[in-house]
C-alpha cells in the first residue's frame, strides 16, 4: 500500500467515525500531506520510520519559522495519525509518542468592550432583508456563544423559543439559551427578511442573497463589512463574539462550570482562559474605584 492511500483510510475514519467537521478533516489532512512530501523527499516509507526521522522533520518545519501553535497541531496531528495507523495492525510503534509538543504561547482572547458591542450591534440596517439577517447574526452569536460552525448549521426546526438545539464539535448536541434582544432581533429577520431570502424553500436559518445557507466565509464577510461601518480600530473574527460572551458572563458574576457548560467546552482548563481577562477587568475597576487604591 502506498502512502496516499493510507491518508484517505485515516480521513475516512475522521469523517464517517469521529464525525470530525470539514474544517478539521482539511486540517488534518493539510498536516499530513505535508509530512507524506517530506518522507518521499528522503526516500522513506510511512511504516518504516523511527524518531530521528522525526526529528530531522521537526527541523525542517522549525526552519520554516512555524508558529508554536501551528507545530502543536503538525505534531498532533501526525501523533493522531500513526495512533489509527497502529489500531488498524498496519504498524506496532508511533515514531511521534516521543516527541514533545513546544510550550504554548499565551495569548489571552480578544473581545469586545460592552460600548464597542453597542456600536456593532446599532450598525445592520433594519429596513433590509440583510440587514435584519446581520443583525441576528450579531444578536444571536453574542446571546449563545455558539461558534460560527454551529451557527450556520441552524434549522428553523431547532429553535423552540428561546431554546436553539445546535450540534458542536464531534456532532454533540447541545442546547443553547438566547435572551430577550436576540429573541426579538430573531422573530424581526424571520417574519420579514427570512421570508425574502428563502428563494429556494431552504431549511436552514441563516441564507445569503441568493437563498442558499451562509458559510463560514461568508459570516467573516459579514462582519468584516459591519466592522468597517464603525469607529472601532481593531479586526474582528466570529470568534470574538463567543469570546465577548464568555467575558461578559464571568464580569457578571456568573460561574465558569456554567460559562464551560454555555460554551460547550470538554475540558475547564479551555474555559479558564476568560478568568485571565476577568481579573485584569476587575483590577481596572477595582484601581479606579477605590478609594484608597491608589495615592494621589
Amino acid at each position: 500500500m502506498i502512502n496516499i492511500e493510507y491518508l484517505e483510510k485515516y480521513l475516512k475514519y475522521l469523517k464517517y467515525q469521529k464525525n470530525y467537521s470539514d474544517f478539521t478533516i482539511c486540517s488534518y489532512e493539510n498536516d499530513i500531506l505535508e509530512f507524506l512530501s517530506f518522507l518521499k523527499e528522503h526516500n522513506l516509507d510511512i511504516l518504516n520510520i523511527d524518531y530521528t526521522n522525526t526529528k530531522i522533520f521537526l527541523k525542517e518545519l522549525n526552519n520554516k519559522k512555524n508558529k508554536t501553535s501551528t507545530l502543536s497541531r503538525k505534531i498532533s496531528s501526525l501523533r493522531s495519525f500513526y495512533n489509527f495507523l497502529i489500531n488498524n495492525n498496519y504498524l506496532d510503534n508511533n515514531p511521534f509518542i516521543l516527541v514533545k509538543l513546544p510550550k504554548k504561547e499565551k495569548h489571552l482572547p480578544r473581545f469586545f468592550q460592552y460600548n464597542e458591542l453597542e456600536q456593532l450591534l446599532s450598525i445592520p440596517n433594519l429596513n433590509t432583508a440583510l440587514g435584519q439577517r446581520d443583525k441576528a447574526i450579531l444578536e444571536v452569536l453574542y446571546a449563545s456563544g455558539i461558534r460560527v460552525s454551529e451557527l450556520i448549521n441552524i434549522k428553523i426546526t431547532d429553535i423552540n423559543g428561546e431554546e436553539i438545539k445546535v450540534f458542536g464539535k464531534g456532532s454533540k448536541e447541545r442546547i443553547v439559551m438566547i435572551g430577550d434582544y436576540a429573541r426579538d432581533s430573531l422573530d424581526l429577520y424571520l417574519n420579514n427578511g427570512y421570508k425574502t431570502l428563502n428563494k429556494k424553500n431552504n431549511s436552514y436559518l441563516f441564507l445569503n442573497s441568493n437563498g442558499e445557507k451562509l458559510t463560514t466565509r461568508g459570516i467573516r464577510y459579514i462582519l468584516d463589512k459591519i466592522i468597517k461601518q464603525t469607529s472601532l480600530d481593531k479586526k474582528i473574527s466570529p470568534h470574538m463574539l463567543r469570546h465577548t460572551f464568555a467575558t461578559h458572563l464571568l464580569n457578571e458574576g456568573c460561574d465558569l462550570l456554567s460559562v464551560q457548560e454555555l460554551l460547550g467546552h470538554e475540558n475547564l482548563s479551555t474555559t479558564a482562559i476568560y478568568t485571565h481577562i476577568t481579573t485584569d477587568y476587575l483590577k481596572n475597576v477595582y484601581y479606579k474605584a477605590h478609594p484608597r487604591a491608589k495615592v494621589k
